[in-house]
């Protein structure tokens, strides 16, 4: 049976009669609008009494519909709240939809049902003013505490030119200077007693233990972690607005600088959702290309993930020999690109150009260097006695946890799950590669670690057969939506030069619709979700990035530790705050 016809049928049956809606998307996923009355019903019902239940809320958030043109088959909504449920049993996904009046923008929590719906709840409150009523603690999360309106809303300005130049009377710094006071009740932590008092510690927003722009609120005894608050939004940048301002082509920079260890493989979830919208088939060779890019930069992120982590934990040698690594294989990205960190290379169609002459003998000589390498990094950090005693056995979680929480990617399989969106929902031709999932057991810091290390190994293993099995055949879609567009007459004929000249300036139509894609990214699922109006830029982008449900565990698995065993529980998780953020 059709996934979608079977999930849709099941939620018609068990709720018939209620108005439920069902919504064609070029994703293929199924998508149901709700009456908001019934939405904790409909969403209790799927995680606790459906058979092969949605076990995780992979994503929450809004879209401001009032200027949308294309809303066939849609209901009347200003406002529409997006939740994005996943079964790792059916291997299905499903989308729920609730409409919102511009005076009417209240929902139901669902923390009760997903904890880890606390920070997406906080985000569609910052972002479009949408409430939600039980909520254990509404508020700003990505903007600063005094920002004044909800910069998604399509009337919020995109641009700092369309605001007055910018102002800081007495008042105001004052007013900005007081809400930066720290107020331990606000964060909802409670004192010892009325004669005693527990010391609050800030780890962070600038400390080299917290990888970048994040702060976190300790409550301590002694040294025991009693409680901990999480604040992130130091380094939020407004990519999703950036992506509804930009023209389809143009917004793939940007794409570079998410997750920004992860180079091309941030390029791909978004021209991969872009090519489902417009329909594009892209070549085989292009297929393999981005495969070898992205597996290439997947190494490189666990290259830098390898050697912080265990400089965390207090050896220092290994982040040098690692980065030595790292720099032979910029040397081969920026041979194949023409950059390094960020080549932004990948295009709608295809990708920039073809592969160099004497690709093959780069690529080879680094995948069979690397190997004995990994040896020496074996016995000189995994083997090593104190680095087991500071991670083994430190911020465990189990596999229902990391699902309840939203973990994908290295760490849910570190807690023994088999799951890898590469085998389970391949794309861009990886059903085709012979590779291995890494799993471990035991869901601590040392597992996460491992499987990234064993990861590595396997990323050889599916370049390789990328350098030995290399189709032929063009770099690019022979498609008109392609960017750039096809080139080869335009100085034949007016009309095609005028053509080019538009596909290159404003981007290609891309027509409307609205699809979502995942990958399997270095740090876990990186989904993009586009919605097409039928115009050259994205009417809403939404990037999913799987930082922002990992950091959200954090005092989860660090209640009753000690501060050196939150610094490697932070090494472990692997993330950029510029992930975290957008």
């Amino acid at each position: 049976m059709d996934q979608r016809i079977g999930i849709e049928q099941e939620l018609l049956n068990r709720f018939e009669g209620e108005p439920l809606l069902s919504q064609k998307t070029a994703d293929q996923i199924p998508t149901l609008w709700l009456p908001r009355d019934r939405l904790l019903d409909v969403l209790r019902f799927l995680k606790l009494e459906i058979e092969g239940p949605f076990l995780c809320l992979y994503d929450l958030f809004g879209i401001d519909e009032r200027r949308r043109a294309h809303r066939e088959g849609q209901p009347e909504a200003d406002y529409a709240l997006v939740y994005h449920l996943l079964s790792y049993d059916r291997n299905q996904d499903l989308r729920l939809k609730v409409a919102l009046s511009e005076d009417d923008l209240g929902l139901p929590s669902i923390t009760s049902l997903w904890p880890a719906a606390a920070w997406y709840e906080c985000e569609a409150w910052d972002m479009f003013g949408i409430e939600f009523r039980g909520h254990p603690h509404l508020r700003r999360i990505l903007t600063p505490p005094t920002w004044e309106g909800h910069p998604l809303r399509k009337d919020h300005p995109a641009r700092a030119t369309e605001l007055p130049p910018f102002r800081l009377p007495s008042e105001r710094q004052e007013k900005e200077q007081e809400a930066l006071r720290f107020d331990p009740a606000y964060w909802g932590m409670a004192r010892h007693g009325d004669n005693t008092d527990f010391m609050f510690l800030n780890l962070g927003p600038n400390h080299p233990s917290v990888h970048g722009v994040f702060r976190i609120i300790l409550q301590l005894d002694g040294e025991e972690i009693v409680d901990c608050v999480p604040e992130i939004g130091f380094h939020h940048r407004a990519a999703e607005k950036m992506g509804e301002r930009q023209s389809w082509h143009s917004f793939i920079p940007y794409t570079d600088r998410i997750d920004y260890l992860g180079g091309v493989m941030n390029n791909l979830p978004y021209v991969l959702a872009v090519e489902k919208l417009a329909g594009i088939q892209v070549p085989e060779r292009v297929k393999c290309i981005r495969v070898m890019l992205s597996e290439l930069f997947r190494i490189a992120s666990h290259l830098v993930f390898y050697g912080t982590f265990s400089q965390d934990v207090g050896q220092l040698s290994p982040i040098f020999y690692m980065f030595i690594d790292r720099e032979k294989l910029f040397g081969i990205i920026e041979a194949i690109t023409g950059a390094r960190m960020h080549p932004g290379w990948f295009r709608i169609g295809g990708v920039a150009q073809d592969l160099p002459r004497g690709w093959e003998r780069m690529v080879r000589e680094f995948i069979d260097y690397l190997p004995a390498r990994l040896d020496q990094y074996e016995k000189m950090v995994m083997d090593n006695g104190l680095l087991k005693q500071r991670t083994v056995g430190i911020g465990t979680y189990s596999t229902a946890e990391a699902i309840e929480w939203g973990v994908t990617g290295p760490g849910l399989r570190a807690t023994g799950l088999d799951w890898d969106w590469r085998k389970h929902r391949p794309y861009s031709g990886y059903e085709n590669y012979d590779f291995e999932v890494c799993t471990a057991a035991n869901g601590d810091c040392y597992d996460r670690c491992r499987v990234r290390v064993d990861e590595i190994r396997q990323s050889l293993r599916i370049i390789r057969q990328c350098l030995e099995h290399m189709p032929e055949g063009p770099y690019k879609a022979d498609h008109p939506l392609t960017t750039p567009p096809p080139k080869e007459r335009t100085m034949e004929d007016i009309e095609t030069l005028i053509d080019h000249f538009l596909g290159v300036s404003w981007g290609p139509v891309i027509p409307p619709g609205e699809a979502s894609v995942g990958v399997e990214a270095t740090k876990g699922n990186n989904s993009y979700h586009l919605i097409s109006d039928g115009d050259t830029v994205s009417y809403r982008t939404r990037i999913r990035t799987p930082s922002f449900a990992h950091l959200q565990m954090i005092p989860l698995i660090s209640r009753g530790l000690m501060v050196s065993d939150l610094i490697a529980i932070i090494a472990s998780i692997d993330f950029v705050m510029a992930d975290v953020d957008r």
